[in-house]
């Protein structure tokens, strides 16, 4: 259990929260229909579960959701993986999340988007439908049909949302990258799903700096043959477009649709709406593949009774389109807020810039990472004496565990009257197993509760909850967010073993988990090898891509760190015979894997070692590597590896390079 001191209530909510938040209606419209009664917020959770058709039935009604066709029922089949949500449904995504661009709403802001090469863009929800149905239309002159994929290269701003809104209203499928991850690395993902359509910015700014990406992208054009259109658009102004044939500027894309309306096509509910990625740890990335009708009632859920947001309310998530909290944030749409963008780094010109966005643009709600808080907490940065935070309600926190200092800084010095919600999840769900609720207090250092409908526990190795403790974070019922299937994964079998292979029937979510007594979570870390410096999940195969493609490596192994409550990524290289571990490799391998992969990428320890330990099946040992490093006293089965003298080896050199104390 978590000590005394980290489970010190630190957020209370208010009289006027515990009666006024979507939370608390839609607990008391529950009632007033003869359901409950609900003495706390963990009689509902109870509930959610225990009747998990009626609950998710009563979530869409509430919150308002559209389809042209009901469902028959709830939930077909129940079996994981497979669960059947909404049969015989026919919805549109896009259509959910422009419900309120009508009316007097069409006039109120709906995107506000800030990046460092433009000046600020203002739309409304009347503009942005209108701008939808313009890019679906030019789309279809291109010959994009349904089911196809659009895929898209671009930044935290208005294009993508416009990209992404066209796409799913025709019932396309859109899927989206940074463009500051290398070409290989977006080849890695686009390639496997074939798109008909590009979406790309012709380069972006970072840091006071700017990074043009016309030719690399016109590189990547050729990789990619199922293109039949690509549009670029001009994230730096006064650099041409992406070079090469079937190319269309964003500005004449629109202009060649202007007037038409979406379609927002009628679909089943599990038609695709997006193409997530896996980390890509043991190989290219697996394509999660979301449906529509799961996504949208699980994100209508989380937004608007979880996080309680409203049409009269403005959110900002500080994230990139490479991640799932883009997904997320946009769904804020559902709720008629107005979402607030930004592009670019979250220390430029300095760390208050992300504080100064929120103060001006009146934001309420305000998600970023847990690396973001604890640099601003190292900093003694001051936003709550020095900023207006009064419209300031919600602050999320994901990524990465939040350290009960970071809880500290935030009360004290961050924004001391906000519902901290850290919040976990992942791109495997697209939305989250536990977070916030306006209902409960805020503990240092604890997640506040599961979500509903969400029925999380630990598992021990023998598949049963553990009565105290740590153990594997595991679903045991169907969630309308799990994946409808991997892409190019026809028999299934790769998403089976990505959750169901563990617990069979029980999905397996790979963080090690604690619940509390309070009825609240406490994460420790993945339970696999996946890297998250700065609480952007990477992949190791996607730095091995890189590195062993340099002659003078014969072999490497990359492991994450654990420090300070975030993580360094550590490269273990063997050098090629004849070579050592120079400065000038260190320099080349940091910029390999920078321009191959992206900047998260570039370790922050380099190490020459003599040997890196396989199985004796071939395959490389990461897991014992990061216990060495992160001083685990839990003891590998040296047995299984093929040469088990190299984490002796591996062990002396840490220890030498200061990565290790001296008892380990």
């Amino acid at each position: 259990m978590s000590d005394k001191h980290e489970s010190m209530v630190v957020w209370t909510p208010s009289e006027e929260t515990l009666e006024t938040s979507r939370m608390e209606r839609f607990r008391t419209w529950l009632e007033e229909q003869g359901l409950g009664p609900f003495a706390d917020y963990h009689a509902l959770h109870q509930w959610s579960v225990d009747e998990l058709e009626t609950f998710w039935q009563k979530v869409w009604d509430y919150c308002g959701l559209v389809c042209d066709t009901p469902a028959e029922r709830v939930l077909g089949s129940r079996e994981m993986p497979g669960a059947e949500w909404f049969p015989g449904m026919k919805l549109n995504f896009a259509a959910n999340l422009l419900r309120l661009a009508e009316g007097d709403h069409a006039d109120r802001e709906a995107v506000v988007a800030y990046c460092e090469t433009r000046p600020v863009l203002r739309r409304s929800y009347g503009q942005l439908k209108a701008d939808v149905g313009a890019f679906e239309a030019f789309l279809r002159s291109q010959g994009v049909a349904q089911g196809d994929r659009v895929a898209g290269i671009v930044t935290n701003g208005y294009e993508a949302i416009v990209a992404m809104l066209a796409t799913t209203s025709m019932g396309a499928i859109w899927s989206s990258a940074s463009p500051d991850f290398g070409v290989g690395a977006i080849n890695d993902r686009f390639g496997q799903i074939e798109p008909t359509a590009l979406v790309a910015v012709n380069g972006y700014g970072y840091g006071g700096k700017v990074f043009p990406r016309q030719e690399a992208f016109r590189d990547l054009v050729a990789q990619l043959p199922s293109l039949k259109c690509v549009v670029s658009i001009g994230q730096l102004p006064d650099d041409g477009p992406i070079l090469g044939d079937r190319v269309t500027t964003w500005e004449d894309a629109l202009a060649a649709g202007k007037g038409q309306a979406p379609s927002f096509t009628p679909l089943p509910p599990d038609h695709p709406v997006y193409i997530l990625y896996s980390s890509g740890t043991t190989g290219k990335p697996k394509c999660i593949v979301h449906g529509s009708a799961g996504l949208v009632v699980n994100h209508a859920k989380e937004l608007m009774l979880h996080g309680d947001v409203g049409s009269d309310d403005r959110f900002l998530y500080f994230t990139t389109c490479g991640w799932m909290m883009w997904n997320w944030q946009v769904s804020a749409l559902i709720t008629g807020a107005a979402v607030v963008t930004v592009d670019g780094s979250p220390g430029y010109p300095d760390l208050n810039m992300l504080w100064e966005t929120v103060a001006r643009e009146r934001v309420t709600h305000f998600g970023t990472s847990a690396r973001f808080i604890a640099g601003c907490r190292k900093a003694e940065l001051k936003p709550a004496r020095d900023l207006d935070q009064s419209h300031l309600r919600v602050v999320f926190s994901t990524g990465s565990p939040l350290l009960p200092e970071d809880y500290d800084w935030v009360y004290n010095d961050g924004s001391p009257e906000v519902l901290l919600g850290s919040i976990a999840g992942g791109t495997d769900i697209c939305g989250c197993f536990v977070g916030a609720t306006p209902l409960l207090p805020v503990r240092r250092g604890e997640i506040q509760c599961r979500f509903l409908g969400v029925d999380a526990v630990a598992y021990g190795d023998d598949g049963k909850p553990v009565s105290e403790g740590r153990g594997e974070l595991v679903c045991r019922q169907p969630l309308p967010s799990m994946p409808v299937r991997f892409w190019n994964d026809p028999d299934g079998e790769r998403y089976r073993d990505a959750y169901f292979a563990t617990f069979p029937g029980v999905w397996a979510h790979g963080d090690f988990i604690e619940f509390t007594e309070h009825g609240g979570a406490i994460i420790y870390g993945r339970s696999d090898a996946t890297l998250n410096p700065g609480g952007v999940r990477i992949g190791t195969a996607e730095i091995y891509r890189q590195v062993e493609t340099i002659a003078e490596v014969a072999d490497s192994l990359v492991v994450g760190r654990q420090i300070d409550g975030d993580v360094e990524v550590v490269l273990l290289v063997v050098p090629a015979e004849g070579q050592t571990l120079s400065d000038d490799l260190v320099q080349q391998l940091r910029r390999r894997i920078r321009e191959g992969a992206s900047p998260r990428h570039v370790p922050k320890h380099i190490i020459a070692v003599d040997d890196i330990p396989y199985t004796r099946s071939g395959k490389k040992v990461e897991l014992a590597v990061a216990r060495l490093i992160n001083g685990s006293a839990k003891e590998d089965n040296r047995d299984a590896l093929a040469n088990p003298q190299a984490l002796d080896h591996i062990r002396e050199q840490c220890r030498a390079a200061g990565l290790l104390d001296g008892g380990a």
